[in-house]
């Protein structure tokens, strides 16, 4: 197993500057995701991790040893692409050991090795067909097996699932899980899917325009975003966002006004703001945040909004609500046995412990959420 740390790498194409002063540590033994948008860079830094990629600047080590000038080939590294690259002619015994062949390995370290492997991801009983017979499925696991025969310090993942049906993706989240329960290396995977990486990672590394936005767990991610496009980005639905003005704050709470009218009361710490009052601000609420039943006309921090749209999913329900100040729509997660339709008008309770807050720039204020037992 081996660590990866990248000290201010930067990769260029011409002028074009697509990674823009990366500062990484994967450690040892850790699954981290890589997520963001099309375009933002995170196949190209999978890639230079890889050595596909040459950098423009910095220095990438693995295992504590300088990489920059190292062929992929002795970086101790192993890479599944999005498509499963397998040899048609071949069958799956001989795709997996494809690669130790070329590596002049006897014919019973091969053998070990694929079936061990084989066994690992359940296509042990499958190992003379070849992948023309196989579900995508079983043809990513052939892809991953052939990795795993080579016994990398590193595994390298670039969108591994995109090529499967919406089933097959949750099946495989589950063997990705356990894959990397079983070897213990560690693992660097690439999605666009933040579902995936909400389920996988240890760490999620979200990537914007080149640059790392935030590092950190999941849960820190979703519960304390550094600025509104990690808000926005983490989370199924996504984040609302509703423009404000703020009003008064100190350490402990905010006062802002929405377009609405409606006062709404935030848990932040204005005081380390130079937030004033009229200031342009941001207010955000995930839809599953949002109380909506039982409310007393009189009881601050609600607003109340129009159904427009409604989708049932059968275990929750998604109203999409007209509201001023927000671009498209009011998300709000029902239960699916809600009987909301279109045009009723909806109270909606604000939680202030739930209350997001970010400046003009788009930074967040630090939330100051409330002691629990």
């Amino acid at each position: 197993m081996a660590d990866v740390r990248l000290t201010n790498v930067e990769k260029a194409f011409a002028q074009t500057q697509v990674l823009r002063d990366i500062n990484l540590e994967v450690r040892d033994g850790e699954f981290m995701v890589f997520v963001g948008p099309s375009g933002c860079g995170k196949s190209t830094l999978l890639r230079v991790i890889a050595g596909l990629e040459d950098i423009t600047g910095g220095t990438l080590t693995i295992a504590g040893r300088t990489v920059n000038n190292v062929p992929p080939a002795e970086r101790g590294i192993a890479m599944v692409f999005q498509s499963y690259a397998l040899y048609p002619h071949m069958n799956l015994f001989d795709n997996m050991a494809f690669g130790l062949k070329l590596a002049n390995m006897s014919d019973a370290e091969i053998k070990t090795a694929v079936h061990s492997a084989a066994k690992i991801l359940n296509i042990d009983h499958l190992l003379d067909r070849k992948p023309k017979d196989l579900s995508g499925g079983q043809r990513q696991r052939v892809a991953i097996g052939r990795a795993i025969v080579r016994k990398p310090a590193v595994f390298l993942f670039d969108e591994p699932l995109s090529n499967l049906d919406a089933a097959l993706r949750v099946r495989m989240r589950y063997e990705f899980a356990k894959l990397h329960e079983e070897l213990k290396t560690t693992m660097i995977y690439v999605t666009h899917d933040q579902v995936e990486a909400m389920t996988l990672a240890d760490r999620i590394v979200v990537l914007s325009a080149g640059k790392i936005e935030q590092v950190g767990t999941p849960l820190e991610l979703y519960e304390h975003p550094i600025n509104q496009f990690v808000a926005g980005f983490i989370g199924s639905p996504r984040m609302n966002f509703i423009d404000a003005e703020f009003v008064s704050g100190d350490a402990a709470h905010a006062q802002i006004k929405l377009a609405s009218g409606a006062q709404i009361r935030c848990n932040v710490d204005a005081a380390a703001t130079n937030a004033k009052a009229g200031d342009k601000v941001v207010l955000g609420i995930r839809p599953e945040h949002f109380h909506h039943e039982l409310l007393a006309a009189d009881d601050s921090n609600q607003v109340e909004a129009a159904v427009t749209f409604v989708e049932s999913l059968g275990s929750s329900t998604q109203a999409y609500l007209a509201f001023p100040g927000v671009e498209d729509a009011l998300t709000c997660s029902l239960d699916g046995r809600s009987r909301v339709q279109q045009g009723d008008v909806l109270r909606l309770g604000l939680p202030t412990e739930f209350c997001y807050l970010f400046d003009a720039a788009g930074h967040a204020f630090k939330r100051t959420l409330r002691q629990t037992k």
